[in-house]
């Protein structure tokens, strides 16, 4: 069987017994490949027409009895779901009851014969043109199962990561797919189990064939993905063209094409209007809704696109004797809805061709018995000129038609052919083993290269992981040694601060403009005050605006101090100590005038206070100074004339002691 381009853009097989019982040993059947144009032909046995199905995948694979094809109907269902997702079975003879296939072929004007290959080939040509009704077993739902594609194992050190590894693959994979049916608006339902690190398996119930999903079947690695089609409780029949009644058509022709159709009750039953179809596809289009037989227009003369199309149906034409109002048209489908001005005049075309013939359909339905198809009639009379008895008499005239059984018996063979069949069979099924080891031994090498390619993937994960540990060390312990550096630098950066404003107070003390101060700036010299004679007090200040030697020191409050803190304002070496409130204690005063510190009263100078810092005139100081260097003279020359007092008293101590000695020791007992 070849390939070929398809002129129908299908490519369908007819399918007849040619030799043998399904139900028995090797069945050989006669097979016709027709695309609309091209023909071939082969005899084929069971097992070779299933792999040029799969291999092919035919639009329809049609028959006049789907039992010829398997022998119950559980083999039957299993021929349906082996079928590939485009490919439809069917019987071209009917449904239920099917009639005998050289009264369909007959019906439809395709050739027929007794013999097996005309049987498939006017099988093929029925079903190629829209004739039978399709076999199915499966509902228009598929189940897309996603699951883990191998086992979890049973246990180890491993075996947790190994199950958790899985678990994530799936849950990934299911993603992958509801994104999938999301980006292809499909409705779905979704169940999946939970389980440790992530999915254990994932059912999506999807509203839509196989072939219209985009997912298929798959196994690779750690996941595994089926696809399949939900069966039904049993066989159904499902007719290929939707809708075969006869039919009324109406054409509005031109730069958009309208089309309605009207059943033979006068109901409107579709419209369709377009802009890109063209006339082949409008003919399609009509095909799938009805057998036309009145094609009709709303001008006069019919315009020759809808002559075409009824000449391509053969049926009855209708035209008005004047093309119609438009107030007459909008007046006769006021009743029904319509998108344009095109849809609204071809439907009315419909609606006035029935009304032309609405007395004679009744007049032939009136005549027809019940156990005829009234519609054929009236195709039959209206369309084809013929009486209603005619048409009923060509209707039933088929005795020998009747007589025909769609079962084949096959003739007696003789001795030589039964050894020829045999020794055929025997062939056929040796060469089908070594095939079907072939495939055996291409699947086993197929798994071998998947399990060398899935080690190596796992192989190349955990050197990835390992890469991917390391990494993450390295970066933790860079992270915590800039964390160090950045810790160090803010210490820095702090002291740096403290450093900055205690340099930006002391600028603002030597290069502020004292507005107030009336003495120019160069006779000034700044005071750092000190709010109590505290070593806290004296460390708040030198963290503020900074203690150093020949400064000025303020204290505000003067009273309490202690040799501790007199000696760590001494350490400062500052050039005066202006005391205020409370006075020094004899600790304090003893302490600073032993180190030649110059101490005197606040209120003896004019100290001018800006925000925290203050300032006072040098000559004030210099006074304050040197009065104190005067007392410290006087106290010094008191200091050298009590000690010089203290030393003469005890020099007349001792020699008044002397000589009480002296005495004592000259007078004997």
């Amino acid at each position: 069987m070849n390939t070929r381009t398809s002129a129908l853009d299908t490519l369908v097989f007819g399918v007849d017994v040619q030799s043998g019982d399904v139900r028995g040993d090797a069945p050989s059947y006669a097979l016709v490949a027709f695309d609309g144009e091209n023909i071939d032909r082969d005899v084929v046995s069971h097992r070779k027409l299933r792999r040029l199905i799969d291999r092919e995948e035919p639009a329809l694979v049609a028959t006049d009895n789907m039992y010829e094809l398997a022998p119950d109907k559980d083999a039957l269902v299993h021929f349906l779901g082996g079928l590939p997702d485009g490919t439809r079975l069917v019987q071209v003879t009917g449904a239920e009851r099917p009639e005998p296939l050289s009264r369909v072929a007959s019906r439809h004007g395709v050739p027929y014969d007794k013999k097996p290959m005309a049987e498939a080939e006017a099988a093929a040509r029925l079903a190629a043109g829209n004739v039978g009704y399709e076999v199915s077993a499966f509902d228009d739902t598929t189940e897309v199962k996603v699951s883990r594609g191998r086992s979890t194992g049973k246990g180890g050190w491993s075996e947790d990561r190994y199950t958790r590894r899985m678990h994530g693959a799936v849950r990934k994979r299911s993603r992958e797919i509801e994104s999938d049916l999301d980006s292809a608006g499909l409705d779905y339902e979704k169940d999946a189990t939970e389980k440790y690190g992530g999915l254990s398996n994932a059912v999506f119930t999807v509203e839509a064939r196989p072939e219209d999903i985009p997912v298929s079947n798959r196994r690779s690695g750690d996941v595994r993905v089926e696809v399949e089609r939900v069966r039904r409780d049993g066989i159904e029949f499902e007719p290929l063209a939707k809708r075969r009644d006869h039919v009324l058509v109406g054409i509005d022709p031109g730069t958009t094409t309208a089309v309605a159709v009207v059943d033979l009750g006068g109901e409107v039953l579709d419209v369709l209007s377009t802009r890109t179809a063209d006339t082949a596809e409008v003919i399609e289009w009509i095909i799938e809704r009805g057998r036309p037989i009145v094609v009709a227009a709303d001008v006069e003369p019919m315009p020759e696109t809808v002559e075409k199309i009824r000449r391509s149906f053969d049926a009855a034409g209708w035209e008005p004797n004047s093309d119609l109002p438009i107030d007459e048209k909008q007046h006769r489908t006021r009743d029904h809805d319509y998108d344009n001005d095109h849809e609204r005049d071809a439907m009315a075309a419909a609606l006035y061709a029935f009304d032309a013939h609405e007395e004679r359909f009744e007049r032939i339905a009136g005549k027809v018995p019940p156990s005829e198809d009234v519609g054929e009639v009236t195709a039959r009379v209206v369309a084809g000129g013929e009486t209603v008895e005619t048409a009923l008499a060509d209707l039933s005239d088929d005795e020998e038609s009747e007589s025909e059984e769609s079962e084949h018996e096959p003739r007696e063979l003789t001795a030589e052919e039964k050894r020829i069949k045999q020794l055929e069979s025997q062939v056929e099924r040796l060469e089908s083993h070594v095939e079907d080891l072939n495939e055996t031994l291409e699947s086993k090498e197929g798994r071998i290269g998947q399990l060398k390619g899935d080690l190596e993937a796992a192989r190349s994960e955990e050197r990835k992981d390992v890469r991917e540990r390391r990494e993450v060390s390295r970066l933790e312990r860079e992270n915590a040694r800039l964390e160090r550096e950045l810790d160090e630098r803010d210490e820095k950066i702090e002291s740096l601060e403290g450093k900055l404003a205690r340099l930006k107070e002391l600028w603002k003390l030597d290069h502020s403009n004292f507005a107030d101060v009336a003495e120019k700036k160069a006779g000034l010299v700044p005071v750092k005050p000190v709010e109590k004679f505290t070593t806290g007090a004296i460390e708040s200040a030198h963290e503020r605006f900074g203690l150093a030697t020949d400064d000025v020191v303020y204290l505000r409050d003067a009273s309490g101090a202690g040799r501790s803190t007199v000696e760590r304002l001494v350490a400062v070496e500052p050039k005066v100590v202006l005391v205020g409130r409370g006075g020094l204690s004899d600790v304090a005063d003893e302490v600073l005038f032993e180190n030649e510190i110059p101490v005197g009263p606040a209120d003896d100078v004019t100290i001018q206070e800006v925000d925290e810092l203050a300032v006072t005139r040098e000559r004030e100081v210099e006074a304050v100074i040197g009065d104190w260097e005067a007392r410290a003279e006087d106290r010094r020359k008191e200091q050298k004339a009590e000690q010089l007092d203290q030393l003469i008293s005890e020099h007349r101590a001792e020699r008044n002691y002397d000589s009480r000695s002296s005495s004592a020791s000259g007078q004997s007992p």
